[in-house]
């Protein structure tokens, strides 16, 4: 019996909005992956072909510690954000707040104060934890000198960003939300800075994670971060703020009762999370989906579920008022006409919705 493995695609005419959860592949990124697949050898063994992948890994991590302005040593590749957040945390009883992601949180002591703009305290840097930038509401934190680790995977590509300069001992990094592919991420430690193998075996990575490096990933890693610095340093970014400050203006015209949240803090040039009261963030999200547009109620991270909004909780809003937010993240290929469109498809929902009485 012949089987045939079956996927689907994005059908033409769908506008993605969805960019935090994970970005498109970029063409760059494709490219370097596809020729990485010609390399045989395991990049552990001696012989010319091992050499060969070797040598691609490792011009790959000066790529990338070039494009996050730290040093090559100091990036050890792993499967994903979330195994480097657990590379780095895992038993240290490390101080965080209720914003962080849950791969941030699952390992942390939740004791950190939030404001009503996202903002968080830290009274002690050294046993604290602080993401760069929020997935869901995409605020901005000020990273305090001395800071054990923050995640950076959102703000990467996004806004300035140099590990050498940041203040933290660590960060972590995903490859899939600047433009590479998924299943590949990575942990930025100082120089000097003792990490202790989480998975072991044949000392890959400094012998600080074991295990054959995914040369494909890494390459496409590599490829995604040069990439995503060009943009920034082309000023992208800039086009994709106007963008949502449009997409915003149009939503506020059309519902004076939405709360955009953190609206009154730095937040990421490309998010906007906002709070229609009574209108379900799920329902918003299938509506939008029936009417071409690819968003989401908060972080992609919860096995496929719509939950409760942790970091919207940890802010001051309540139960209700968290499971009615929406969040839209644009990216570098979102156009002012697509932007637009979704404004006034929402707005067409949101009428719909209060002619239903609620």
């Amino acid at each position: 019996m012949k089987f045939v493995l079956q996927h689907e695609v994005m059908p033409v005419g769908r506008t993605y909005l969805d960019w935090n959860a994970t970005t498109p592949l970029r063409p760059e990124a494709k490219a370097a992956m596809v020729a990485a697949m010609d390399l045989v050898g395991n990049p552990s063994s001696v012989h010319a072909e091992g050499r060969a992948a070797k040598g691609l890994i490792e011009q790959a991590r000066k790529d990338v510690a070039a494009a996050l302005g730290a040093d090559g040593a100091d990036v050890i590749f792993t499967s994903s954000a979330t195994e480097a957040a657990a590379l780095a945390l895992a038993g240290k009883g490390i101080a965080c707040a209720g914003i962080e992601h849950d791969a941030v949180r699952s390992w942390c002591d939740e004791r950190l104060a939030v404001d009503g703009n996202g903002t968080v305290t830290v009274d002690d840097p050294a046993t604290s934890a602080l993401q760069l930038a929020n997935s869901e509401t995409g605020v901005i934190q000020t990273l305090p000198e001395g800071l054990f680790l923050t995640d950076a995977t959102q703000a990467i590509g996004k806004i300035p960003f140099a590990f050498n300069w940041c203040g933290a001992t660590m960060a972590v990094v995903s490859a899939h939300k600047l433009g590479g592919p998924k299943g590949v991420g990575a942990l930025v430690v100082k120089r000097g800075t003792e990490i202790a193998a989480q998975i072991k075996g044949g000392g890959q990575e400094m012998g600080r994670r074991s295990g054959t490096e995914n040369v494909v990933g890494i390459a496409g890693f590599a490829a995604a971060a040069r990439a995503a610095q060009s943009d920034l340093e082309q000023g992208v970014v800039g086009r994709v703020e106007k963008l949502r400050k449009i997409l915003e203006n149009t939503i506020a015209e059309s519902a004076k009762e939405t709360i955009f949240v953190g609206k009154d803090a730095n937040r990421l040039p490309n998010t906007s999370c906002f709070v229609t009261p009574g209108w379900k963030g799920e329902t918003q999200v299938m509506v939008m989906d029936l009417a071409g547009f690819a968003v989401s109620a908060g972080s992609a991270c919860s096995s496929g579920k719509v939950k409760t909004s942790a970091a919207l909780a940890a802010m001051g809003f309540d139960r209700e008022q968290a499971g009615c937010a929406l969040r839209v993240s644009l990216g570098p290929d979102t156009s002012e006409d697509e932007a637009l469109a979704f404004a006034d498809a929402w707005s067409r929902e949101y009428e719909k919705f209060r002619a239903r009485g609620r």
